[in-house]
C-alpha cells in the first residue's frame, strides 16, 4: 500500500470487520453479550501490542509508560472495525495508546474547562443556569485517547454511591432553577438497567426537572449494549435525550446503525458530538461524509468540539481555523441541519463558546453586507436603526475582572457548603459496580 494512501484520513469504503480474523472462537451469543465484550477489552501491555504489532526494546518501555499513567479499554466490537493494514487509522488512533500521548504532554493540563471547580456537590457539575451535568461513573467501555477527562483514569475506577446520589438529588430538589440534567461519566451505560433506573426515578420525582439526557459512547464503542431492555427502560422516563460521540464514518457499521435505530424508535431524540482531531477527521470531506451519514440513521449533528487542552492529548489538536474552515466547507453544501455547530470550551470555565465563518462583513446606518455560502456579496437593507440596539458592547478589562471575580466567589461559596462530603467515599471495585463477573 503507497505511503500517500497510509497518510490519509479521507472517507472510503468500511473495511471488512475483522471478528473472525481477530476474534474466530466467538459464539454469535458470546459477540452480541455487552459483559462479554467488557470482559474480553483488550487493556494489559502483552493483548495490546499483539494487535499493533513489535515494538523496539526502547519503544517498548515508552508504551508501557504510557499504559501505566493513560490505561487502555478496547472492546473487541471497536478492535475489529480497525484496518489493521493501516498504521494511522482513524478507528486504531481513538483507541490505541500512541507515544506521543507522553512526548509531547507540556501544553495541556489535567482540567483546562475547572470542571472541579464547578462542583455544586462531589459529581455534579452545576456551571451553567439552568442545567447540571452529574457524573455517576468514571468507567466506560473504551478509554478514548482524546477523553477530556482523561484525568481520571489516574483515580482508579468508581462508580458514585448511594449516599453520594442522594447528595446530588437533595441539591436538584432545592434548585429549581435546574431543568436540564446530563447524565454522563465515564460512561452512565456502563452500570446496570437496575442502578440507572434508580437514578431516573430520583429525577423524575423531581418537579421542576424538565428534560434528562446521556452522554454516551455506547452506540458507537460497543452497541451491543443499546438491547430492547435497555431501550424499553428509557422509553419508560421520557422526554429523554441521547448524546452520541461519533468522529468518524467508519465508526458507523451495521451494528451501530442498528443500536441508533432502537433508541429512536423507542422515542429518544439522538444527537452527535464529534471532536475535531488531526489525523482523524480534520477534512471537509471526513466531517461532511460522517455528517450526511449521521442524518441518514437519524442522528442529529449536534456540536464539532475543538480538541480540548487536555494532558495527553496534544497530538490531537488542531488550529482553531481547521474548524472554521470545515463549516465553511459544509454550510451550504449540504442540508442545513447536517451542520454542525463548532465550538469551543473556553479555558477556566467559561463554557462552550460557538464559532462561525464571518457571513456579516459591515454594517452601516440602514444596511448590512452579506456573504453567502457561494463567496458573492449582497447589501441588506434595514428599515430602521433599532435592530443595532440589541448589540451588545465588546466588554471592557474591567467588566471581564468582574465577571471573574463573580465566578471565582460562587466557587468559592459551594467549596465552604461541600467541603465535608468526599467525592470518594465508599468507591468500589469495576467488577463490584459493573456486576459481570458470574455473566
Amino acid at each position: 500500500m503507497a505511503l500517500t494512501q497510509l497518510a490519509t484520513n479521507e472517507p472510503k469504503e468500511e473495511p471488512p470487520s475483522g471478528r473472525r480474523a481477530l476474534f474466530p472462537d466467538a459464539t454469535d451469543r458470546q459477540w452480541n453479550d455487552w459483559t462479554w465484550q467488557l470482559r474480553n477489552a483488550a487493556a494489559s501491555l502483552e493483548t495490546l501490542l499483539k494487535f499493533s504489532g513489535p515494538l523496539s526494546n526502547g519503544e517498548r518501555e515508552k508504551f508501557k509508560r504510557v499504559l501505566e499513567k493513560f490505561p487502555a479499554i478496547i472492546p473487541p466490537y471497536y478492535l475489529s472495525i480497525i484496518n489493521f493494514d493501516n498504521p494511522r487509522d482513524p478507528v486504531r488512533m481513538q483507541a490505541f495508546p500512541s507515544l506521543e500521548e507522553i512526548d509531547f504532554n507540556v501544553h495541556g493540563v489535567p482540567d483546562p474547562l475547572e470542571e472541579e471547580e464547578d462542583m455544586a456537590v462531589p459529581g455534579l457539575i452545576h456551571r451553567y443556569p439552568d442545567r447540571v451535568l452529574m457524573q455517576i461513573t468514571n468507567i466506560c467501555p473504551m478509554n478514548c485517547r482524546h477523553c477530556t477527562r482523561k484525568r481520571e483514569w489516574e483515580e482508579g475506577k468508581w462508580a458514585r454511591t448511594e449516599p453520594e446520589i442522594e447528595r446530588m438529588i437533595e441539591y436538584l430538589s432545592q434548585t429549581p432553577e435546574v431543568r436540564d440534567v446530563l447524565i454522563s461519566g465515564g460512561d452512565p451505560l456502563i452500570l446496570s438497567n437496575a442502578k440507572l433506573e434508580k437514578v431516573l426515578a430520583k429525577l423524575r420525582a423531581i418537579s421542576h426537572i424538565e428534560i434528562v439526557r446521556f452522554g454516551t459512547r455506547f452506540p458507537v464503542v460497543l452497541p451491543q449494549r443499546i438491547d430492547e431492555e435497555l431501550c424499553a427502560l428509557l422509553k419508560h422516563y421520557r422526554p429523554l435525550w441521547v448524546n452520541t460521540h461519533f468522529n468518524h464514518p467508519q465508526e458507523i457499521t451495521p451494528e451501530a446503525r442498528a443500536a441508533c435505530d432502537r433508541l429512536i424508535c423507542a422515542g429518544i431524540p439522538m444527537n452527535n458530538q464529534t471532536v475535531l482531531m488531526k489525523g482523524v477527521n480534520d477534512s471537509v470531506a471526513v466531517i461532511k461524509k460522517l455528517c450526511q451519514e449521521l442524518v441518514k440513521m437519524g442522528v442529529r449533528p449536534y456540536y464539532l468540539y475543538q480538541c480540548d487542552m487536555v494532558r495527553g492529548t496534544e497530538h490531537f489538536q488542531t488550529d482553531i481555523w481547521k474548524g472554521l474552515e470545515i463549516i465553511e466547507g459544509l454550510r451550504g453544501h449540504t442540508t442545513g441541519f447536517a451542520v454542525p455547530q463548532f465550538v469551543v470550551d473556553a479555558p477556566g470555565g467559561g463554557g462552550k463558546v460557538p464559532l462561525s465563518p464571518n457571513y456579516l462583513l459591515s454594517a452601516g446606518p440602514d444596511y448590512l453586507l452579506l456573504r453567502n455560502y457561494e463567496g458573492l456579496i449582497f447589501k441588506y437593507q434595514t428599515s430602521t436603526n433599532e435592530s443595532r440596539n440589541g448589540i451588545v458592547p465588546f466588554p471592557t478589562p474591567s467588566t471581564l475582572a468582574g465577571q471573574k471575580s463573580q465566578r471565582l466567589e460562587r466557587r468559592r461559596k459551594r467549596r465552604e457548603d461541600n467541603h465535608h462530603v468526599q467525592s470518594q467515599a465508599g468507591s468500589r471495585t469495576a467488577s463490584e459496580i459493573l456486576h459481570i463477573e458470574n455473566s
